[in-house]
């Protein structure tokens, strides 16, 4: 839990200032640092970034009466309403945080392995 707290709240400061993809290498560096497993990895990233893109969604859709969201909505799923683009943006956004989770994880295990298993010289 702690993990999907602090990619949550991380992501959303740097997102602040910095790009989209930004959220990503905090995710990165969060699930490098504290993910115990390759799973756990994954769904801290995948939770952490989707709920901050869910909440920056909803935001603009309460901030523009769900005028931008319908009309997103309209354009990109010929559908009016505001629950398919924020669900789509949602799951991006996790799917994104979720993958850089998920190698934040293995770069961690590899170079693990990489320092353990080292042949001595012969």
């Amino acid at each position: 839990m702690l993990p999907v707290l602090l990619i949550a709240l991380l992501s959303g400061l740097v997102q602040l200032v910095l790009p989209w993809w930004s959220a990503a290498l905090v995710a990165f560096a969060v699930c490098c640092w504290r993910s115990r497993s390759s799973g756990g990895a994954w769904m801290a990233g995948f939770l952490g970034v989707g709920l901050v893109w869910l909440v920056y969604g909803l935001a603009i859709h309460l901030r523009t009466d769900g005028i931008f969201t319908a009309r997103m909505g309209e354009l990109l799923f010929k559908r009016q309403g505001a629950v398919l683009p924020l669900l789509v943006t949602a799951v991006l956004g996790g799917l994104t945080g979720g993958l850089a989770g998920l190698s934040g994880y293995l770069v961690r295990a590899a170079s693990a392995n990489s320092r353990v298993s080292t042949p001595p010289n012969a």
